[in-house]
């Protein structure tokens, strides 16, 4: 017998409580964040769901994008600007730093070699770091510029950058033995995203300001095809399940889900505003898009390949927007620095020009949520 839920409750996760300088503290929401109780098992196998909030205080400096979980140890990679902090994600203790990532955006991580990769907008740099010890090996300059968007594809074993380079995006293929560039393929949106791979020599990207997606093969670095995703507005996060031949894009208000074979929209899942990231649990079948304006996670479970369900909507806070998942623990994380007034104006000084962001004040938090059920 499927159970069905009739109300979700959000979690209630306050922003106002700052540790003692150099302590890490911990917020358990567990009694406030049961979500909900739902069947999210095979047909005539009931099994109850309870999601799980857990803030920590991390500490340290400077801003972030993109945060990347280790499949299995429970280590999440988090940008902070200019340097890559290392979380033990079920506690949110700080295990380590990776220093000297300016402007960084996103790591990936290349187990067969051993490396991780971060991406620095900065000085438009790829660091190659040693996954065990966490030492930085090298920095390749990639020419395009405008890092952004990092993934590792198993089936070729390349790193691949997604580059808000001008005057159009490119991707940027990187051997994770030797951090060369392998080659380069040009895109129609100098606004690529993220990048998600079939296993079988197709990568799939996101143009956030196109709405489409374009399929590259891995080892020419060639674009196959593009494909418009509307209702889709503004696609971001992205996600391939091999199981169901299904790709997840993550986009505004409306997420959607496209059949790879013909680069049709299957189905539309609605959350919140300003999403940047997507998680998918393989295993679970659970998706998870983040919305950054809403402050919240919107949780859809995968009934079949073209059926999906919103189950529940986690509350976080406004700004975590990226997110990561690890299928094998089965957590999800999101993080997100808290923000101080901003510094008053100069006498005379123009207004924010239309559609940059409002001037923010120092770092006065830096929030770490571990999502778990």
């Amino acid at each position: 017998m499927l159970l069905t839920v009739s109300k979700i409750a959000r979690v209630s996760t306050p922003t106002h409580l700052h540790p003692p300088e150099g302590r890490m503290n911990r917020y358990s929401l567990s009694i406030p964040a049961i979500i909900f109780a739902a069947c999210l098992g095979a047909p005539h196998t009931a099994f109850a769901q309870t999601f799980k909030v857990e803030k920590f205080s991390i500490g340290g400096d400077g801003g972030t994008d993109y945060l990347t979980a280790e499949p299995g140890t429970g280590r999440v990679f988090v940008s902070r600007g200019t340097h890559v902090m290392v979380i033990d994600g079920p506690t949110g203790k700080v295990l380590g730093d990776i220093p000297d990532t300016p402007r960084t955006h996103g790591i990936a991580l290349a187990p067969k070699s051993n490396h991780g990769f971060t991406t620095n907008g900065g000085d438009s740099t790829v660091t190659m770091f040693d996954l065990k010890t966490l030492a930085v090996i090298k920095k390749t300059h990639v020419p395009s510029g405008g890092l952004d968007g990092i993934m590792y594809d198993d089936f070729s074993n390349r790193i691949i950058l997604t580059n808000h380079s001008r005057p159009i995006g490119t991707a940027t293929a990187i051997d994770p033995e030797s951090g060369n560039i392998l080659g380069v393929a040009e895109l129609e949106d100098d606004a690529p995203e993220g990048a998600a791979s079939d296993g079988k020599g197709r990568i799939f990207v996101n143009n956030e300001s196109k709405n489409t997606m374009q399929v590259i093969d891995v080892k020419t670095m060639k674009v196959l095809s593009s494909w418009p995703l509307a209702p889709c507005d503004g696609p971001t996060g992205i996600a391939f399940d091999r199981a169901s031949n299904r790709i997840f894009s993550g986009c505004g208000k409306t997420s959607v889900v496209i059949d790879p074979g013909s680069g049709h929209i299957v189905a539309t899942i609605a959350n919140g505003d300003g999403v940047d990231a997507l998680g998918w649990d393989p295993v679970q079948k659970l998706m998870y898009i983040p919305a950054g304006r809403d402050g919240n996670v919107t949780v859809v479970h995968q009934d079949s390949p073209d059926k999906y369900t919103v189950v529940a909507t986690v509350a976080t806070m406004r700004g975590a927007k990226t997110i990561a998942v690890d299928p094998v623990k089965h957590m999800t994380y999101l993080f997100q620095p808290e923000y101080g007034p901003a510094p008053a104006p100069a006498p005379g000084a123009p207004p924010p020009a239309p559609g940059r962001f409002p001037p923010r004040g120092p770092v006065i938090g830096a929030w770490f949520f571990a999502i778990s059920h």
